[in-house]
């Protein structure tokens, strides 16, 4: 059993992203939130100086032609959203350190072939749902690059160059190499936005996933103490000993939901904000690209039109992982009717009402305290944004 096999197998990519943005909890690290580490900084001051500012200038710039000002608003959305991403990581290290280190702390346990196959599996399946997402990111930023790099050669020699987000600098940023030097910047900011987003969302579902696979194996250490008992293969001290240590797990869990969501449900209000208009700007710019035939080049259409299924899959990680969270919470309950508890005696089955009572009320991610991620949720996000965009043409014709 290779317990750093494991972790890496699990967290491999977000381990690998969120380590270059100096931002990994890492577990076997002490971590002092108050030390600034030069990566954090120099990522966070690229994106707020070099892509977010020129953004939200452009935006008011642009003020009155909608069409200007919807893309440069849905630029600045998904920026504005990773520097909240990445900061709520800095700021919440402690605490997710410190659940990194309840997770290697699962693994070291698992001695059990059975709860280790259920961790695989569970381990498995957020690995693929990270690894299609980081796959649609890729070919996205491929066409955000290419669209990019094709500017840049054809603006190189003019005497008026464009950058890939413009804006006044307090330096001559057209004159060489000030010029090449910002527009690298500018497209490693954006594609730095492109993974912050990613990764941190990848994370965020592999813990949540992590938990489920914990609640799956405590449903099943559960029916097998109530069956052991109601077959006489344990003394009752040592059944209410195992309840014990039954429910002081449950809690542990349940402590770990709700930490992942204290550290997240502010930023993740502003993720479901930023996402819904996110796809009602991006699919408003290929409908105007359509209707209008406008003269756009292939990599752009490309590149919003795959941005449309990257919005979409950022939402669909984080909606299906609650969705998974809030029903093997509830399984909980579930699980102690499906054991054999009538096979027990009266005052014994009465202890297992605690865990009941416990699993009544189903662990969850929120956005802001106000909304519940789950599949519902997924489609009615969806639907809003249409709604938004039917709003949006409206106001441009």
């Amino acid at each position: 059993m290779n317990v750093k096999k494991d972790l890496s197998y699990a967290f491999s990519l977000s381990r690998l992203c969120l380590r270059l943005f100096g931002v990994w909890p890492d577990p076997d690290a002490s971590l002092n939130i108050f030390r600034s580490n030069i990566r954090f900084i120099i990522v966070t001051c690229i994106l707020s100086f070099y892509v977010i500012v020129p953004q939200l200038t452009n935006t008011f710039c642009a003020w009155g032609n909608v069409d200007r000002m919807v893309t440069h608003i849905a630029s600045a959305n998904y920026s504005i959203m990773a520097l909240c991403k990445l900061f709520a990581t800095w700021y919440h290290g402690k605490k997710i350190q410190t659940l990194m280190t309840s997770v290697m702390t699962d693994w070291i346990n698992s001695t059990n072939g059975r709860e280790r196959n259920t961790m695989l599996r569970l381990a498995r399946r957020g690995r693929s749902l990270s690894s299609r997402y980081y796959i649609i990111l890729i070919i996205t930023l491929l066409f955000y690059m290419c669209f990019n790099l094709v500017k840049f050669y054809r603006n190189i020699h003019l005497s008026q160059r464009s950058l890939v987000y413009s804006f006044v600098y307090p330096y001559n940023s057209q004159k060489s190499p000030n010029y090449e030097i910002t527009f690298a910047i500018q497209l490693s900011g954006g594609i730095c936005t492109g993974l912050i987003n990613c990764t941190v969302d990848s994370f965020i579902s592999i813990l949540l996933l992590h938990i489920c696979a914990q609640l799956i194996n405590l449903r099943m250490t559960l029916n097998n103490l109530v069956d052991e008992l109601a077959n006489k293969l344990i003394s009752i001290p040592k059944f209410k000993e195992g309840i014990g240590a039954v429910a002081v797990r449950h809690n542990h869990l349940i402590r770990n939901a709700k930490t992942i969501d204290n550290c997240y449900s502010l930023v993740l209000l502003v993720h479901m904000l930023a996402a819904t208009f996110q796809l009602c700007f991006q699919t408003f710019q290929v409908y105007t690209i359509i209707t209008d035939k406008l003269n756009v080049s292939a990599f752009k259409t490309a590149f919003l039109t795959s941005y449309i299924a990257l919005v979409l899959s950022q939402l669909y990680i984080y909606c299906y992982s609650a969705e998974r969270l809030i029903t093997e919470s509830t399984n909980m309950a579930y699980g102690v009717f499906e054991c054999k508890w009538y096979n027990i005696p009266a005052k014994d089955a009465k202890d297992l009402m605690l865990i009941v009572y416990r699993s009544t009320i189903p662990l969850k991610l929120t956005a802001g305290k106000f909304a519940t991620f789950s599949l519902e949720l997924f489609g009615i996000a969806i639907k809003t944004s249409m709604g938004y965009l039917s709003a949006l043409l409206t106001i441009r014709e």
